[in-house]
């Protein structure tokens, strides 16, 4: 049986304000998307932003870091 996943309302929407704003994504954000991909009520727009992400991603727009969170 599988557990379903719930995201919180609006954390993709911040996910992608702030990759986009630092220009990098942790690990976290990493398993955060992940976790994502796998909700079935996704919203159009919301695929949409995970599709910008790794789009940025693989053009080198987003650098990929790991360090568990963004905090210093």
């Amino acid at each position: 049986m599988q557990t379903p996943v719930n995201l919180i309302p609006s954390a993709l929407g911040e996910l992608f304000a702030e990759v986009n704003y630092n220009g990098y994504i942790t690990l976290a954000d990493r398993y955060g998307l992940m976790a994502a991909i796998f909700d079935e009520s996704l919203t159009e727009e919301e695929k949409c932003s995970i599709d910008r992400i790794l789009r940025s991603v693989y053009r080198g727009r987003i650098k990929l870091v790991n360090e568990l969170s963004a905090l210093r």
